[in-house]
């Protein structure tokens, strides 16, 4: 079953989250991944949306998934996004 990966993210370091951005890409594309939409100003319909960034990528199984998010490569990289931002990161089942 394909699975949703649900980022939203509050960038407080520009500079160093340019890092992490520079390097995802090489990596995030290893693991048969598609990115759906990358949005810093989405329209709001209802209620308030208080991050800065919103990123939807979807992967064909949880497994996909998970060997990107836990692998060595990306959590090194990752470094760079936790140490500029804040945010939320959920695994959703895709219908």
């Amino acid at each position: 079953m394909s699975v949703i990966l649900v980022a939203q993210i509050t960038i407080h370091d520009r500079e160093r989250y340019g890092q992490y951005e520079a390097g995802f890409l090489e990596i995030f594309s290893r693991y048969a991944g598609t990115m759906r939409a990358v949005e810093e100003a989405p329209e709001i319909l209802e209620g308030e949306w208080p991050c800065t960034r919103t990123v939807l990528v979807d992967f064909p199984d949880r497994e996909a998934a998970m060997a990107w998010y836990q692998s060595d490569e990306y959590q090194r990289l990752a470094e760079h996004r936790k140490a500029a931002s804040v945010g939320n990161i959920a695994l959703l089942n895709a219908l």
